[in-house]
């Protein structure tokens, strides 16, 4: 139930950081991915930004 909390907020704050609103637009960053492993097949899905020497990724 935490991450129907966090993922909202995550993406709050991304889209927030990418219009510009608080500073220079950011240009979010988006990954997805599906994992394999011998215990099954799940998926990957990650937020975040990167300017300058700064990345910060918000994986789930």
């Amino acid at each position: 139930m935490v991450l129907l909390r966090v993922v909202p907020v995550l993406l709050a704050l991304t889209v927030l950081m990418g219009c510009g609103a608080d500073d220079e637009p950011i240009t979010p960053t988006l990954n997805a991915g599906i994992g394999i492993t011998p215990n099954g097949i799940y998926p990957r899905l990650g937020v975040g930004f990167h300017q300058g020497p700064i990345s910060i990724l918000f994986g789930l």
